[in-house]
């Protein structure tokens, strides 16, 4: 059965509300489902936990949600290219738990699989560890953390079949697919609809409630960075 839906705005609208946990694909502005998210805003739903590898910059990526003030905890492992996100957790807005990167990748990992909760060495004897539970294993400390399990997912892919199967492209496979599972609800946003091959299935439509095309095709890149032609 096709999960495709007319639009962004119509999924998004469909399970979006106050109070919800939404885990966001996306490393920077690389492949951030930049549709959905722009949709998400525009349901005006308010005190949003966001879970992603970073709040994207000033007025783009999620940080539209944070202009729009709809948010009001994130997680996170960083957080320096938007300033407006510093200032609403200096002014006491915003409430902000950081988690090492690859623990925040092995959460969502974790919660996908149905995996409640695992040790990792990563932070012991640091202030991540601060109220969370310590074990020793050969000699070397671990602390629990928790899987993640959000109320609604956002992904972008490059390409999917009307079932949901999605194929990303290059360093937009991040943090998507680990998102994409992680979803009691997972919307897509696909460049490409149409026959996607087995062998090149990164996420199984089985993840994947609702589908719909891109709609904002533009690709921001947070530092634009060039260097003098060298003359050959």
């Amino acid at each position: 059965m096709s999960k495709l839906v007319d639009s962004a705005a119509q999924a998004v609208a469909a399970v979006a509300r106050d109070g919800m946990t939404v885990a966001v694909g996306g490393f920077g502005l690389s492949g951030i489902p930049t549709s959905l998210i722009v949709a998400l805003r525009d349901t005006g739903v308010r005190d949003l936990t966001i879970v992603s590898n970073n709040m994207g910059v000033d007025g783009k990526g999620l940080g539209l949600l944070l202009e729009n003030k709809q948010v009001s905890k994130v997680l996170a492992s960083y957080v320096g290219e938007n300033k407006l996100f510093a200032q609403q957790y200096l002014d006491g807005e915003l409430d902000v738990e950081f988690v090492p990167q690859g623990t925040l990748a092995e959460r969502l990992r974790a919660g996908g699989a149905g995996i409640p909760a695992f040790y990792t060495p990563t932070g012991a004897g640091t202030p991540i560890a601060e109220g969370k539970p310590e074990k020793t294993f050969d000699g070397v400390r671990a602390i629990l953390e928790l899987g993640i399990v959000a109320d609604l997912a956002l992904v972008r892919a490059h390409r999917a079949d009307p079932e949901g199967n999605l194929r990303y492209r290059l360093t937009a496979r991040n943090f998507n697919p680990l998102v994409a599972t992680a979803g009691r609800v997972t919307i897509a946003e696909a460049e490409q609809i149409g026959a996607v091959g087995p062998d090149d299935v990164h996420t199984p439509g089985i993840f994947v409630q609702h589908l719909v095309r891109t709609e904002i095709h533009e690709k921001d890149i947070e530092q634009r960075t060039v260097r003098a032609r060298v003359d050959a």
